[in-house]
């Protein structure tokens, strides 16, 4: 007698529909990540100092300056909408940094001797000049930056030239110069440490006999030159 034949065992309906593996939530995509460099107006206007001064004025573009700051060509226009901005900026550093370099001088100068600190004020200006030929041009010479367009660099050149005057009148009433008058001595002292700078800057001095080593002690003797000349001489011992 055949036995009845067994129903295979029903597959549970787990088995049937497994579920898949749940997966891992993928990762969000990293957000993007802000710029950020500090101060990007001062890194920018350090890339453009660093341009002139390699290249001279005409080397300074916005989009080199970005290119130097590690940003994007558009970052800078936030700070800088134009070329004529940005060497605006440039020529107020350069100014700081002039600025910076006579009051240095200054403070080392002897109290109470103004016609010594009339000497270190033009010893700094040849010094600074000499040192920085590129951005002394920015903010001496019009071909490149018109203080008319700068409220800060013509107020802060104006404030040099009435420290020149305050200085020369304290020596005049010190009784340390000679009969001169004090506006022609001032105008004649800038004339001086200018066109000195101008020489060097132009590449004419080793015409003159004086190399570039020689430079910088040249104008400390001009400038003491100038200083005999408009001081007070000592009266003649009588004989």
């Amino acid at each position: 007698m055949r036995r009845p034949a067994k129903n295979p065992p029903a597959k549970s309906s787990f088995a049937k529909r497994r579920s898949p593996k749940p997966r891992a939530a993928a990762a969000p995509p990293p957000a993007a990540r802000p710029y950020h460099h500090g101060d990007l107006r001062r890194v920018l206007i350090e890339a453009a100092m660093q341009l002139v001064g390699e290249g001279g004025p005409d080397a300074v573009s916005v989009r080199e300056a970005a290119r130097r700051a590690g940003v994007s060509p558009g970052a800078p226009f936030r700070h800088f909408p134009s070329r004529d901005a940005l060497m605006n900026a440039v020529a107020v550093e350069a100014q700081r940094r002039f600025r910076a370099e006579i009051e240095a001088a200054l403070a080392s100068a002897a109290p109470g001797d103004p016609l010594g600190r009339f000497r270190c004020l033009g010893i700094a200006y040849l010094r600074w000049a000499m040192r920085n030929p590129t951005h002394f041009e920015i903010i001496s010479s019009r071909r490149f930056f018109d203080h008319d367009r700068s409220a800060e660099v013509s107020s802060d050149n104006a404030e040099l030239i009435a420290l020149t005057a305050r200085t020369l009148a304290d020596a005049h009433s010190a009784g340390q110069l000679g009969a001169h008058d004090l506006k022609q001595v001032q105008i004649a002292g800038r004339a001086l440490v200018y066109g000195f700078a101008r020489m060097h800057i132009d590449g004419h001095l080793p015409r003159w006999g004086v190399s570039d080593a020689e430079a910088e002690a040249m104008a400390a003797s001009i400038v003491d030159l100038f200083i005999a000349g408009i001081a007070r001489r000592a009266p003649a011992a009588k004989r």
